[in-house]
């Protein structure tokens, strides 16, 4: 793999200077951009080259949802760049990119001695402990909230270091000059960024520099060339993805590499006990066998090789906690009916006096993430340094394991960010790595690791099963007074946490964490509307599946929870389902106009039995936090002897401040489509450990010619941007389940929906 001045980076910081990272200041590091012959770093963040080129360092990984292209677009409007030379550079792992508001959030997880007191992103300890663990993940869509400011302030830096060469230059006020289209400018005077650049750089940065009066939005032209003709701001991955050059985890080539295929065990805990070596013994290009104490990987000269030895040999493995979908029902079942809960959270008086009306069940099967990229990794081992080249939504952490599996220091681990093809916050597991990194060392020589596609629905740990039971005491008129939820499911943010910051095996993840309440396993779970009085209880079940995080995590399950309780109560009470959501919605008049907006877009006719239509609507965030998003879906659906067909699904959605529309729609249309697969498919049952659905077509996933009609109104505002990577997902399945009660006349409480039939 040849690696140019714009290709990946290093993971421990390279290049020369000192720079500032301005949401750390004081603390300096040294410049982890490094620059080639004719670039000069005015930061962290961004270089400009002697040919005029401005190059942004993106800390985070790109998985399709553009952060690629909005980071270098906030830099490029903020500094006055033209976009047409603007390039994108993937930072390496560095304490200048701490993802302080996802450290923030996900205190609970790196568990300090006080979590309450670190759910701030300014707070001291939050801060310490990013740093010192150069917390740079990727997840919860919190990339903006973390990114966005330190990337104008650099630019806003930068553009006035080159305002004060110029300045000098004529003999003027450095104020008294602006950017546009990559030009320093004063009246009819221009000098272009590549000859300012070398110059400006060698100044001191400014201590506090003045940001554009606008925030940068998918309307900030004014200082920026755009095409003659298409998007304001195409997205900079879109041309090497279209010729096929973009390059993914699974395309880097290293001299005399190999490569591994690999069998895990059943879930969960299994030991390898044995395999017939000799019966590989025909197949040509096989490099070596590693096992592993749970595992039995080969390399060869080719994939194919490998996997076929691997079939040949038939590892067999001892299970000590094998799972199975019966077993686990059973235990969610016992866990909903007497288990222990804890209340994670209240609105208005709580169910304090609640008195239950109606109360009605819905369960939840373990759901995949069905990656069209499987685990790769490729490791190389010399000299006492480990290379890793891999797509990694937390690369410190992965760094970290994999040094630790073959005993060197975290410092000889170089990690290089690559993309990767779709993640849904799978790339945020590290197992591969420490694998790879394993069976680099025992072969003496570079290896790439590719899971098969079975490989990966075993060993992936999915969303977690789950079973909720929701009740509400009932006005005389039948409407909602109060509202209890409660939730048996795994505390599966826990386990998660466990395994990523504590190195925890999945087994000493489930045992550390059982019985432990967790808030992040329900969120979602507290209905977005002003009743009288709301509770969300979580009962902890430990079940042997280890169970991880997915795009929208528990909203996809609670929306559907509580999205599909409410179209039943209004129906009960002969209620018009929009006119009774809006009923209860209070002061969120934007969830109100969204579930206006999503009615007249589809052309609502109120839900009628016979009519195919159902309407959803959820919120991610308080209502006091203007960065929440909000969204309102209406799907027609209609079930047959096929199954069921979504002809149509119509959303109106608010995340405030567009930055990129079009990138905004492609990962909203997206999210739908994620939604409408976890609602008609996208999960498996267990039986001996195993996955009963293993391939991509066991999983009913919806092709080309199963995608509905998809119509988005996106309502634009000048509130604090939300990320519209998963809002699109978590209203989708009630949605469907409330169209097909409207043309079947049938409630489905299971998702996915139509597990037993129609």
């Amino acid at each position: 793999m040849k690696l140019t001045r714009r290709g990946v980076l290093a993971g421990a910081a390279i290049g020369g200077g000192l720079l500032v990272a301005w949401t750390l200041a004081p603390r300096d590091y040294s410049s982890p951009l490094g620059e080639a012959p004719g670039e000069t770093a005015f930061d962290a963040w961004l270089k400009i080259g002697d040919d005029g080129v401005v190059t942004v360092a993106v800390p985070q990984l790109e998985m399709g949802q553009g952060i690629t292209t909005l980071l270098p677009q906030i830099v490029a409007l903020e500094l006055g760049a033209d976009w047409r030379l603007v390039a994108v550079q993937p930072a390496p792992v560095s304490g200048a990119y701490v993802n302080l508001p996802l450290a923030a959030r996900w205190a609970p997880l790196w568990r300090p001695l006080v979590p309450a007191l670190a759910q701030d992103q300014d707070d001291m300890l939050v801060r310490r402990w990013a740093r010192a663990n150069r917390f740079t993940a990727t997840a919860d869509g919190m990339s903006l909230a973390a990114y966005e400011l330190p990337c104008r302030q650099a630019a806003a830096a930068a553009r006035l270091m080159l305002c004060e060469v110029a300045a000098e230059r004529w003999g003027v006020e450095a104020e008294a000059c602006d950017t546009a289209a990559g030009f320093v400018v004063h009246g009819d005077k221009s000098l272009p960024f590549a000859e300012l650049a070398a110059e400006a750089g060698e100044r001191d940065l400014p201590d506090a520099p003045l940001l554009r009066t606008d925030p940068p939005s998918e309307n900030s032209l004014g200082q920026i060339v755009a095409p003659d003709e298409g998007l304001a701001f195409p997205r900079l991955d879109l041309p090497s993805k279209v010729d096929g050059s973009y390059q993914f985890a699974g395309d880097v080539r290293l001299p005399g590499m190999s490569f591994a295929a690999i069998r895990h065990g059943p879930q969960n805990r299994s030991e390898l006990t044995g395999y017939e070596v000799d019966k590989a013994a025909g197949i040509k290009g096989l490099v070596g066998v590693v096992r592993g104490k749970r595992w039995l990987a080969v390399a060869a000269e080719s994939w194919w090789a490998a996997e076929r030895a691997l079939t040949a040999m038939a590892p067999q493995f001892r299970t000590e906690h094998i799972v199975n979908s019966l077993r686990m029902r059973e235990a969610l079942d016992d866990a909903l009916d007497r288990g222990q809960g804890k209340v994670v959270a209240t609105s208005g008086t709580g169910s304090t006096d609640y008195r239950p009306t109606v109360a009605l069940r819905y369960d939840i099967t373990p759901a995949v993430h069905a990656t069209i990229e499987t685990a790769s990794v490729t490791a190389r081992l010399e000299g006492g340094r480990l290379e890793l080249w891999m797509a990694s939504q937390a690369p410190e952490q992965a760094r970290r394991a994999a040094a630790r599996a073959i005993g060197i220091d975290d410092g000889d681990v170089v990690l290089y960010p690559m993309p990767a093809g779709g993640s849904f916050d799978r790339r945020l597991e590290n197992g591969h790595a420490i694998e790879a990194a394993l069976i680099a060392r025992e072969i003496g020589r570079p290896v790439q690791l590719i899971w098969s596609r079975e490989e990966e629905a075993l060993a992936a740990p999915p969303r977690p099963p789950g079973a909720g039971l929701i009740g509400a005491e009932l006005t005389q008129g039948g409407r909602i007074h109060r509202l209890r939820t409660r939730i048996a499911t795994p505390p599966a943010a826990r386990e998660f946490g466990l395994r990523l910051f504590d190195n925890l095996t999945s087994w000493a993840a489930i045992a550390e964490s059982d019985g432990e309440a967790d808030l992040m396993a329900v969120e979602g779970g507290l209905p977005p509307y002003a009743l009288e009085g709301a509770s969300l209880e979580h009962v902890p079940v430990s079940l042997p599946l280890p169970s991880g995080r997915m795009r929208a995590n528990a909203h996809a399950a609670t929306c559907f929870m509580i999205e599909s309780f409410v179209d039943e109560v209004a129906k009960k009470g002969e209620f018009e389902p929009m006119g009774f959501r809006i009923a209860m919605l209070g002061s969120d008049a934007r969830l109100a106009q969204c579930l206006q907006r999503a009615a007249r877009l589809a052309e609502w006719d109120g839900g009628i039995a016979g009519s195919g239509q159902g309407m959803a609507c959820h919120r991610m965030g308080s209502i006091e936090d203007e960065s929440a998003g909000r969204i309102a879906v209406i799907a027609t659906a209609r079930a047959g002897e096929g199954g069921v067909r979504v002809t149509r699904l119509d959303a109106a959605v608010d995340i405030g401040r567009v930055i990129n529309r079009d990138i905004a729609l492609q990962q909203i249309e997206g999210g739908l489509v994620f939604g409408l697969a976890l609602a008609l498919g996208a999960a498996s049952e267990y039986a001996d450990g195993r996955p009963v659905s293993a391939r991509l077509a066991d999983l009913n996933l919806p092709a080309l010619e199963d995608m509905p009609e998809i119509q988005v109104d996106l309502i634009e505002s000048d509130a604090t941007p939300f990320d519209p990577g998963e809002i699109g997902v978590p209203a989708v399945a009630p949605a469907i389940a409330n169209a097909l009660h409207s043309a079947t006349g049938l409630r489905l409480r299971r998702l996915p929906l139509l597990t037993g039939g129609l």
